[in-house]
């Protein structure tokens, strides 16, 4: 199992862009991306300065990609 890397909420959301998510609309410290093309899923990613572990996980999961393909965008 690949170790996650320690990185803030920006540079998530760079790396998603990069997937054809766009930031949708942010409420405090929330950033709430959807995808451009269908199927239009959202994913809420923390705008703190580190991401938890468990939830940079959970985001990962969420957008369908393996932690190595997540790397490979940053």
């Amino acid at each position: 199992m690949t170790t996650l890397p320690r990185i803030s909420g920006r540079e998530v959301v760079k790396a998603l862009k990069q997937l054809g998510y766009k930031k949708d609309r942010q409420k405090g410290s929330h950033i709430v991306l959807r995808q451009k093309i269908a199927p239009y899923r959202r994913v809420t990613v923390p705008d703190h300065k580190e991401v938890a572990k468990g939830t940079l996980r959970a985001i990962i999961r969420e957008v369908g990609l393996t932690v190595e393909e997540f790397i490979d965008l940053l």
